[in-house]
């Protein structure tokens, strides 16, 4: 699977895992997840988030200063997985 897949599949994953009210090709790359100025996701999100990205993905976060980081964005969580294949 390329990073365009992987993409978005990660987006479909959120939409899905989350019920969102909007589709996957609304949620930019670079769009923050968390915060007024992106999805707005909360704690309870964060954590849906982690155990979708386990079970669709294999990527475990752990820590939460790693999870800050990782769960930024669509792209934060691509940087991840990529990292993870290495």
């Amino acid at each position: 699977m390329d990073i365009a897949e992987t993409k978005a599949k990660l987006k479909q994953v959120l939409v899905d895992e989350l019920m969102l009210p909007h589709g996957p090709e609304e949620i930019a790359d670079a769009t923050p997840l968390f915060g007024p100025e992106g999805l707005g996701l909360d704690s309870v999100d964060a954590l849906q988030v982690v155990v979708a990205l386990e079970k669709h993905f294999g990527l475990k976060v752990g820590d939460a200063e790693v999870a800050k980081k990782v769960l930024h964005s669509v792209d934060s969580i691509i940087e991840a997985l990529e990292q993870e294949k290495q």
